[in-house]
């Protein structure tokens, strides 16, 4: 799938649902969408009363160090502020930076292992105290921390230290020459706390922190009451840096629910402004959207992909406190006949169905974990989502003595039976992607049980039903990289990120892969400056992932697919950051 032709289905979302000009195609295929990051209307601060956005996803935890849903990282994102932000097009945009770091203004070193980043200066946190550079240096030193287990932690690998070289200057040193220079710094992973409030808290005692409830912030907004699991009500922050902003007295971000009844809510009734990730079914969407007087669809592309991730740890209950640990071994999906079950469940898998009938214009169906600039897209890849054959799958899995057992009813093999647990979260459109997947799956000879969790649940760290946990043998979400380059993202699937029970299973690698030759190609880009090499890096990063059915993508959708109310102004929807990346901003 060429970005050619992903730009042309952007525009074509825009036309067939007859939304408002909000589409923003990736940033590699020149298209502009919609204005830039700035505001395009007057803000005048307080002016506005509440704005009411709704997840259906519902935020249980405000401290983005210890999260592992969308959710939790953009109602964070309201209080809680990186150095730089990735715009529309993106490219990284000064956030708690005075500027951008570049060679030519001295910011990134010749030699490409020192950024130097200088601070806004004047900027309070919510309590009225400064902020300074060693928030920054604590909030690294934090992170970094493997006691502390936090989900960030990726973001940091490679870096030496973050260091104030004085109040407003910040200096990051990379281990080696890393053309990723914003690596540590920009977009939701980088997000900065106060030292202040969780000094005391660092370590295992961060899980302990008050502050992970109610941060305190140098964002536009601050926490007023949480609910975990519900809601977060929060007030203007009186000492935000722009006198004019924010622009509403108050947010109220409700959550839970379900994706058709938050269409409704601002399609139809306009109970909210802003309603999050419409998951919900073409055939029921489209006409709610071209019908409604009161919201328009915000859409962006990006790198989100819908996918299968296969467990190559044992889920086994009957382990114990050994389950799910890399020390074990997937009884089908490891092993010497791993591969040749993981193909078969590939083949088994119809992409194009789960894309045409299901997410309609939203998503296409998806070959690729690397996807979203033109130069980093496997070509290698493209026949897989023509290569749906269930026939073919039993084959594959009969002529290597997966024989059929009546008595399971699946496949057995030396005892072994293929029998799988395949969890989502609970949302239509996921369920109907499930109830395809068993059809053929079952068809080809594995035996499948079906297993929906509310999101608040599946996207938490401290539940055995979590996503990081992964005590299924099959799980299907939605992720991304933030920034145009995928090298943090990428980092998600090495040993070193395996989670476990000693980092609280908060590390990215939930799947339990472990590959050197993977880890080699990921050391590999963090030194690569070449744009050639580091392009075919990425493609063989990506190629690793997908011909080794290490994932199994199922559809390249729209990073952004959420409704806002037409009354709502300077909404600017970015394929590469948080949606809520210009918050302070909006306005009515």
């Amino acid at each position: 799938m060429t970005i050619q032709w992903r730009r042309a289905a952007a525009a074509g979302l825009a036309a067939t649902m007859t939304l408002a000009a909000c589409t923003q195609a990736p940033p590699s295929s020149g298209a502009t969408g919609t204005p830039g990051a700035a505001a395009t209307t007057a803000v005048s601060r307080g002016k506005g009363d509440d704005l009411k956005i709704l997840y259906w996803q519902a935020p249980t935890i405000l401290n983005p160090h210890l999260a592992t849903g969308t959710k939790d990282f953009d109602a964070a994102r309201l209080v809680l502020e990186p150095l730089a932000a990735w715009a529309p097009d993106g490219k990284a945009i000064p956030a708690l930076a005075a500027e951008i770091p570049t060679i030519a203004n001295g910011g990134i070193s010749a030699d490409l292992k020192t950024v130097t980043w200088k601070l806004k200066q004047g900027v309070k946190w919510s309590d009225g105290t400064a902020f300074t550079a060693d928030d920054v240096a604590f909030t690294f030193g934090l992170t970094a921390d493997k006691a502390a287990a936090t989900s960030t932690n990726g973001a940091t690998t490679g870096v030496t230290s973050v260091t104030a070289k004085d109040a407003n200057t910040v200096v990051v040193t990379y281990d080696a020459p890393n053309p990723n220079s914003f690596q540590w710094g920009t977009g939701g992973q980088s997000l900065i706390i106060q030292k202040a409030q969780f000094g005391a808290f660092t370590g295992a005692k961060l899980k302990d922190a008050p502050g992970n409830t109610k941060p305190i912030g140098t964002g536009p907004y601050k926490v007023v009451d949480f609910k975990s699991g519900d809601v977060v009500t929060y007030a203007m922050n009186e000492n935000y840096r722009d006198p004019n902003k924010p622009y509403f007295k108050t947010v109220t971000f409700k959550g839970g629910g379900d994706a058709p009844t938050s269409a409704r809510a601002v399609f139809q009734t306009g109970d909210v402004d802003y309603a999050w990730n419409l998951q919900v079914e073409a055939s029921v969407l489209k006409p709610m959207a071209d019908a409604s007087t009161k919201g328009s669809m915000l859409l962006a592309y990006g790198s989100s992909s819908e996918r299968l991730l296969l467990n190559f740890a044992d889920p086994s209950a009957s382990l114990g406190d050994k389950r799910g640990e890399p020390t074990t071994k997937h009884p089908y999906f490891n092993g010497p006949d791993g591969k040749i079950v993981r193909t078969a469940l590939a083949m088994a898998t119809d992409r194009k169905t789960a894309a045409n009938q299901i997410y309609g214009d939203a998503g296409k169906p998806g070959c690729n974990i690397v996807y979203g600039v033109a130069d980093y897209e496997s070509k290698n890849t493209a026949a897989l989502c023509d290569k749906f054959d269930v026939a073919g799958a039993a084959k594959l899995l009969d002529d290597n003595g997966w024989k059929l057992d009546s008595t399971c009813p699946c496949r057995v093999k030396g005892g072994v039976k293929l029998t799988m647990d395949y969890q989502t979260t609970v949302n239509a459109v996921r369920q109907k992607v499930q109830d395809i997947n068993k059809k053929n799956w079952e068809a080809a000879g594995f035996k499948v049980t079906l297993k929906g969790v509310p999101a608040d649940v599946f996207f938490t760290n401290t539940s055995p039903d979590g996503a990081n946990h992964f005590w299924a043998d099959v799980e299907m979400f939605t992720n991304n990289s933030e920034s145009t380059d995928f090298t943090t993202y990428l980092t998600d699937w090495t040993t070193a990120q395996i989670a476990q029970k000693s980092n609280d299973w908060n590390a990215g690698n939930y799947a339990r892969y472990s590959n050197p030759d993977f880890d080699a190609t990921i050391d590999s880009l963090r030194k690569e400056a070449d744009p050639a090499k580091r392009a075919a890096l990425f493609i063989k990063a990506n190629d690793i992932l997908i011909l080794d059915v290490v994932i199994i993508p199922i559809v390249s959708r729209t990073q952004v697919t959420s409704g806002v109310s037409k009354a709502l102004k300077n909404v600017v929807p970015t394929g590469w950051d948080s949606e809520m990346y210009q918050i302070a901003d909006w306005s009515k």
